[in-house]
């Protein structure tokens, strides 16, 4: 592909004339001071973004001595192994008899209990035959003859499981080891499920679609090479979230809609949305005392190291949470301004911006719901719980786990909003003024740009 040519960065044009009422998008000429501007703007935040990258990479891995307890995911002596289900069914007569616990009990009840003959597919007895029970939650995972699961093998004292009881098939022991069920793997529908994203995508986005399929892998990766490590590390939570978000932003916006002043007026947008955030963000955590520490996740975290920064931790999550309905209302406020130019070549800057704005309005009103709905989806075991507890409503929306989502809504909420105004002053700011036709001029000819 051909590099730009500087007529084409710049918007250096010629023949200021349009010819037409109206033209495609692409036809809006941005004034050569102002795409100045903007690109010296974009260098400047680009360079911050990657000195704050450089600056908070981690460099020095887990504090001294955690390194081990990272490490060390089960008791000394225990290894894993996978296993393949060859019958499976109802009940665990070898544990509790032919009655109580033995079998269904009704949907997500915590006493059902299967039997599965399983084949061993690596670590020691390779090959060799099991019969083990499956106890909740795996027992109402839906679980097929075919299906793998995730063993621990746990060495037994010598002398408890004999040959015999090996033979005879004994609940979930063969000679020397115990077996138990503490995963089931799902790599494979998992990656198919991923497969189909990808071919969806693309078939339905053409190349536009495979172009934000990359930009979401370089952001993932972006998550895992730099901000978990930086957590773990124990920088700061904040600037952690906030450089990566404009990091991810950079790239995501460049690569899925191409490099233009359309796409520039709505990263600059972007970015001031993620200022915001993030400053809402640290002001709620710190004003709702917020501690950080409200799930099962970051209570495993506080056993495998003390260097990270729980209050840090949610703002990071709260700014990164919001970027995708942040972005969404962005992009779409950018192009609403170069279309209504571009169909509109006499409309008046002030008009376009209240259409654009009334846009923005109707947009507004619908991505608050997409992020209420959204959040109110992934925390719903946690609303259930809280529910369950005999306490007035209000005690229950404050409690820890339910108030951290309440937080992160508000926070995503009031991000879009404002910058929702800002995207479209910044595009219509670099929008061309309007076209004045020659009184003497055949209708739909003779517009000429006022500068």
């Amino acid at each position: 592909m051909a590099a730009p040519s500087a007529d084409r960065i710049f918007g250096r044009v010629s023949h200021p004339s349009v010819h037409s009422h109206g033209g495609h998008p692409s036809s809006v000429r941005v004034a050569f001071r102002a795409r100045v501007i903007v690109v010296t703007a974009l260098a400047i935040l680009g360079a911050l973004t990657l000195a704050g990258v450089i600056a908070l990479w981690p460099t020095g891995g887990p504090p001294a001595g955690e390194t081990a307890a990272a490490k060390q995911f089960a008791g000394k002596g225990v290894t894993f192994s996978d296993a393949q289900i060859i019958t499976i069914h109802d009940g665990c007569p070898q544990l509790f008899g032919s009655g109580g616990a033995s079998g269904k009990t009704g949907p997500g009840s915590t006493q059902t209990c299967q039997t599965a003959k399983v084949r061993l597919l690596n670590g020691k007895g390779a090959g060799g035959g099991l019969t083990l029970p499956i106890l909740w939650p795996y027992s109402d995972a839906g679980l097929q003859p075919g299906d793998h699961l995730r063993l621990t093998v746990t060495p037994t004292p010598k002398g408890q499981v004999t040959s015999a009881d090996a033979q005879n098939g004994a609940v979930g022991s063969t000679i020397g080891q115990s077996f138990s069920v503490f995963g089931i793997e799902r790599n494979d529908p998992v990656i198919w499920w991923a497969i189909a994203f990808v071919v969806i995508v693309v078939a339905v986005g053409a190349l536009r679609g495979l172009m934000a399929v990359i930009a979401l892998a370089l952001s993932g990766l972006m998550l895992f090479v730099f901000v978990v490590p930086a957590l773990i590390a124990g920088e700061p939570g904040f600037w952690v979230g906030l450089v990566a978000s404009c990091g991810m932003m950079f790239i995501v916006l460049f690569l899925t809609h191409g490099i233009s002043m359309r796409t520039c007026a709505a990263l600059l947008g972007t970015v001031g949305g993620i200022v915001i955030t993030a400053g809402i963000a640290q002001l709620e955590v710190i004003s709702t005392r917020l501690s950080g520490v409200g799930d099962e996740a970051t209570g495993t975290i506080s056993t495998l190291t003390s260097a990270i920064d729980y209050r840090g931790l949610i703002t990071c999550a709260i700014i990164i949470s919001g970027l995708g309905v942040l972005n969404d209302i962005t992009v779409t406020q950018a192009s609403a301004a170069w279309e209504l130019r571009a169909a509109s070549p006499h409309m008046s800057r002030r008009t376009i911006f209240a259409s654009a704005f009334r846009i923005g309005r109707d947009h507004i009103a619908s991505s608050i719901y997409t992020i209420v709905f959204a959040y109110a989806g992934t925390g719903l075991a946690v609303l259930v719980v809280v529910s369950l507890y005999n306490r007035p409503a209000l005690e229950l929306l404050t409690h820890e786990d339910v108030a951290t989502e309440v937080v992160r809504t508000l926070c995503s909420a009031i991000g879009l909003v404002l910058a929702m105004p800002i995207t479209t002053a910044i595009a219509i700011a670099l929008l061309p003024a309007e076209s004045l036709r020659h009184p003497t001029a055949p209708a739909g000819q003779g517009y000429t740009v006022r500068v």
